[in-house]
């Protein structure tokens, strides 16, 4: 299993090793037998498919002009993780000297969830969720840079 998931990794992190996962599986045409090879959730990806084509939809109904970076061009990642820093702007965690992250929004030390793929501390990193359990934890979390 650990073989499929590093298939997929990326090294800035876990939003763009599961957008790797989303174009693998619309490379393999949504092929439910490949997800089960690669152990990933037919039914989350279609369930993410879906919710894009939704938001094709709007756009096109509001005539908003879509605008995406071709996925092999250098500037693809930067511009999604542009993309992704605008949405969380306010889930934003700085690399401390002391080793530790402090959230941007309320300086709450946080560490970085074991289930992370990064294999390096980026200097700062934007984060889908913050579970309190017996120490603060950043979960989902993808490196930033001032790109």
């Amino acid at each position: 299993m650990d073989e499929a998931k590093a298939r997929f990794g990326h090294i800035d992190g876990d939003h763009l090793k599961l957008l790797n996962v989303y174009h693998a599986y619309k490379q393999n045409n949504e092929d439910p037998s490949w997800c089960y090879d690669n152990f990933v959730n037919h039914k989350a990806l279609k369930a993410a498919d879906n919710a894009r084509q939704q938001l094709v939809q709007i756009m096109a109904r509001f005539n908003l002009k879509l605008c995406s970076t071709d996925f092999h061009s250098r500037h693809y990642y930067i511009n999604i993780r542009k993309a992704m820093l605008a949405w969380y702007f306010m889930q934003v965690a700085h690399l401390e000297r002391t080793g530790h992250y402090l959230t941007v929004k309320d300086n709450q030390v946080v560490h970085l969830h074991p289930s992370n793929w990064l294999d390096h501390k980026p200097e700062w990193v934007i984060y889908n969720e913050y579970i309190l359990t017996n120490q603060n934890f950043i979960h989902t979390v993808t490196g930033i840079r001032g790109e």
